[in-house]
């Protein structure tokens, strides 16, 4: 085990989604599907071989400094996991080429859930493949979320600390500094992988027996569960929607899916889980207003732009409002059966504006979801308050304590700089969209979409007809990159490139 530890990071994830790819594989013998079970075995078995040539050749490796050189692996993991998990979908007479595999696993590693093929078009084990491979990639970002973005002030961490991102300070201050300089990563990761992954793995299998005993088939339940989960909003069939479990079944995953709001779903690790009680978790307390608000004004705004013209049925479309505004929010995507009906129930003639607003918000700090983050929108919104305050009494002296002031002040200038990064990053990609030759509407919409990890946005807006099929090649590689800036986010780039981690 400790030979295992010495080796580089991204081998190690490399070994894993080689043994990862017997799961569907054994699926697949049950089904007696063999041609896909076929594609699953052989490319593990390559995979297998290649990682343990690689092994060999980088046991005696070591990264200097261990913690950048974890940043670099996560950053790497998106540019050589996706394809390699890809390697089975060209094994098995599906007609998939490279560039649509690759497509295909890179939104499922990233938690996107944009997908290019039709449920009915890829076999049962396929399916599982990823959602399977979604659900891993969420787990993956938790896990490195703790275990290396926060001690570096990235994703998110930096808001509640009130220091630069990537400046090795974590919400420890100093101690944050001495985990960085004297901690193995590799250890560390290990550790909150163990710490992590029991609740994980409980939450998924919970939520597996509870959609089976509302009604679902057993690979639907359990592709729902991790999509869940891992936010990733990847579904075998046209959506829950269109799931056997009904009301029922979208009653259970919005429960389940409040565990994307805030950062006490993870057990305690290293400070980043606040304490205290749960009504004082901003990001919960942001949510929920969102939710409340979000769903009460699509309940109101059908007395408003069309009353009294249609009153049938207001508790379909209050709940309908109100599982669609958590799906998107936590950048999931799901679409409850009465969802769209809502939006057209409301009289909104371009709903897609709502959705794409919360997707963007995202969900809570090291969570699965994407976005710009709740605890973000947090710090910018009492920075906006306190200074409306102080228009009113200029010599006033704001009060709430130290880590408030933080996030006020320091805490809501890096939120600031991330949400100024975040539309820069949008207009960037969307440009480049459009010289493939796309309308702007439309490139927009994908952007956003990919950009925030909400695939099905793109596809399940009712104002709009998007396809991900219709894709040409060089849209892909745009989407492909904003999934992947996405989900690294901006800020964790920066610090990759920073002059500063090239000396060091």
């Amino acid at each position: 085990m400790r030979r295992l530890g010495r080796l580089p990071f991204l081998v190690i994830l490399m070994g894993l989604a080689a043994l990862a790819m017997l799961l569907p594989a054994v699926h697949a013998l049950i089904l007696r599907d063999y041609v896909v079970a076929r594609g699953f075995v052989y490319s593990s078995f390559i995979l297998l071989m290649l990682v343990g040539m690689i092994a060999i050749a980088t046991l005696n490796y070591r990264a200097h400094p261990a913690a950048r050189s974890h940043l670099w692996a996560l950053a790497a993991a998106y540019a050589v996991l996706p394809v390699l998990l890809a390697l089975p979908l060209t094994q098995m007479r599906l007609d998939i080429g490279w560039g649509d595999a690759w497509f295909e696993m890179l939104s499922s590693f990233t938690t996107t859930g944009a997908t290019l093929f039709a449920p009915q078009s890829l076999p049962p084990s396929v399916h599982l493949w990823r959602a399977l491979v979604g659900w891993l990639g969420g787990f993956f970002i938790l896990v490195m979320g703790v275990a290396v973005l926060a001690p570096m002030n990235l994703g998110g961490a930096e808001v509640a600390s009130g220091r630069g991102a990537g400046s090795g300070m974590g919400q420890g201050g100093l101690a944050g500094a001495q985990i960085l300089r004297i901690a193995d990563p590799s250890a560390r990761t290990l550790r909150y992988a163990m710490l992590i992954f029991p609740a994980y793995g409980s939450l998924t299998l919970l939520l597996w027996v509870a959609l089976l005993l509302a009604g679902d088939s057993s690979l639907v339940a359990l592709c729902h569960a991790m999509a869940t989960l891992s936010t990733s909003g990847i579904s075998p069939i046209a959506g829950v929607q269109a799931s056997a479990s009904g009301l029922t079944g979208e009653v259970i995953i919005f429960l389940f899916l409040l565990v994307a709001l805030t950062r006490r779903s993870l057990p305690e690790a290293g400070g980043i889980t606040p304490g205290g009680p749960v009504w004082h978790d901003p990001e919960l307390r942001l949510a929920l207003v969102v939710i409340g608000v979000g769903t009460t004004a699509l309940f109101l705004c059908h007395w408003v732009g069309l009353a009294p013209a249609v009153t049938t049925q207001p508790l379909r479309a209050l709940w309908g409002g109100a599982f669609v505004v958590l799906s998107y929010l936590t950048t999931t995507g799901f679409d409850a059966a009465s969802g769209n009906w809502a939006m057209a129930w409301a009289g909104l003639k371009s709903p897609g504006l709502v959705l794409m607003g919360l997707a963007i918000m995202g969900g809570g700090v090291a969570t699965t979801a994407g976005g710009v983050k709740l605890l973000r929108i947090y710090a910018l919104y009492r920075h906006g308050q306190r200074e409306v305050e102080r228009l009113i009494h200029p010599h006033s002296v704001g009060g709430s304590g130290r880590a408030a002031r933080h996030m006020r002040r320091e805490g809501a200038y890096v939120a600031w700089v991330f949400f100024m990064l975040f539309g820069l990053s949008i207009a960037v990609l969307t440009a480049a969209l459009t010289f493939t030759g796309m309308g702007f509407e439309p490139a927009l919409v994908f952007v956003i979409a990919c950009l925030t990890t909400t695939g099905p946005l793109a596809e399940n807006l009712p104002d709009v007809y998007l396809q991900y099929r219709d894709l040409d090649p060089a849209a892909m590689g745009v989407l492909g990159a904003a999934m992947v800036v996405g989900r690294l986010e901006v800020l964790a780039i920066l610090a990759l490139l920073a002059p500063d981690s090239w000396r060091r």
